[in-house]
């Protein structure tokens, strides 16, 4: 029979296409909003993870090298050898302790005590006269500690020839004087780099692995079929479930922006708009990832490694957060390029330190957006891939 129901809708590709309806949207919005809000472990990680991992950053984690320990071997027992000793002790970023012989600091630098010595030898005197023909100290780094080992070193070399330097002032002035500057960062405080790419791992951990989470714990109950089920089709559902985490992660921005500007002492020399634009966009490859693991991975321990291992790892090592893209071998460095919170990290760095810089913002805001529209095309298609 050829006759069809009046009251059935006929098959074919028209059954399968939905007008975008605000009302299933918002519906959604609405059941996603109460069930974040009623799930402690959600409002922990948006919450109360990003504090703990600011102090964290701001205080335990520093790149600052400041009263590091040294010994002073003072050898000599002339005036000049007792003058640069006391320099030593008049650094900040030392803390030296004294000895007439090296073997005292010898075994104090094996125990990890000490992170190097120097030695102010028995011909102090004799070396300085015969201006500059031989060393004037010896300074002894522990190598295995390589970054403090070069702190010890040129610490050590700094204050030696700044003593030099004292020695020579009646001489005639040089004619060129090099004063070195230091843009952005005058105070070289690695607190005031290290803060803002900290808001980069706090919106990753929000934006990928709570979203996975979530969403894959969904799949795992079996609601997401019953959800999927319903008349709102899936753009619907997907902006319903990711909306709500969108809000969270621009709440957390703020709150982190307030702890590091308020609490923290980082200044914010750009506007709180471009702030707020920078993470806007930086959370849909966010948010987009964590959909395509939650699609992929069904349950929550699984979605939970993989946005560990491709979310949070790449943006805590690779974004340029603690170590320089520009040192990593060339491979490494073409990886980082797929990575959002490169791009962020970059963004954040120069909205707090250097100001509302467009020539690097919009770089990066375009290949933040196009590294989500990737993401959410992958997730889209793996989900109606599910469907069926």
């Amino acid at each position: 029979m050829n006759a069809t129901d009046p009251g059935t809708t006929p098959p074919g590709p028209a059954a399968g296409l939905r007008r975008f309806d605000l009302r299933h949207l918002l519906a959604l919005v609405r059941k996603e909003s109460l069930q974040a809000w009623r799930d402690p472990s959600t409002l922990l990680i948006a919450f109360v993870l990003p504090v703990v991992l600011l102090l964290l950053f701001a205080h335990a984690v520093s790149l600052d090298a400041k009263d590091v320990r040294i010994g002073v071997v003072l050898e000599s027992p002339g005036e000049p050898a007792q003058e640069l000793a006391a320099a030593f002790s008049g650094t900040r970023f030392l803390d030296a302790s004294f000895a007439h012989d090296r073997r005292e600091v010898a075994d104090r630098l094996v125990s990890g005590e000490l992170r190097g010595y120097v030695v102010i030898p028995q011909d102090f005197e004799r070396r300085l006269a015969q201006q500059g023909s031989e060393p004037l100290v010896q300074i002894v780094t522990d190598g295995s500690y390589p970054n403090t080992a070069n702190y010890v070193e040129n610490y050590a070399r700094g204050v030696v020839q700044a003593w030099r330097a004292g020695l020579d002032a009646a001489a005639a002035p040089q004619p060129v004087v090099l004063e070195p500057r230091y843009w952005f960062n005058a105070e070289l405080e690695s607190r005031r780099a290290l803060i803002p790419g900290a808001i980069a791992i706090v919106m990753t951990i929000i934006g990928t692995m709570l979203t996975a989470l979530v969403v894959a714990r969904e799949w795992e109950r079996g609601t997401m079929e019953a959800i999927l089920s319903t008349p709102a089709s899936v753009a619907e559902i997907l902006a319903g479930k990711l909306l709500p985490y969108f809000v969270l992660g621009m709440l957390a921005t703020l709150g982190a922006a307030a702890l590091a500007i308020f609490v923290f002492d980082v200044p914010l020399r750009g506007s709180l708009a471009a702030l707020l634009l920078l993470s806007g966009v930086f959370m849909v490859p966010a948010l987009g990832q964590g959909l395509l693991i939650s699609s992929l991975a069904r349950n929550q321990f699984l979605a939970a490694q993989i946005a560990l291992f491709t979310g949070f790892m790449p943006a805590f090592m690779l974004s340029g957060f603690l170590y320089e893209i520009d040192a990593m071998p060339a491979p490494i460095r073409a990886i980082t390029r797929v990575i959002p919170a490169r791009y962020f990290v970059d963004s954040l760095k120069t909205v707090f330190l250097a100001g509302d810089v467009w020539a690097v913002f919009l770089p990066d805001l375009a290949a933040m957006a196009l590294i989500g529209a990737l993401f959410f095309m992958l997730a889209r298609r793996a989900t109606r891939k599910n469907l069926e």
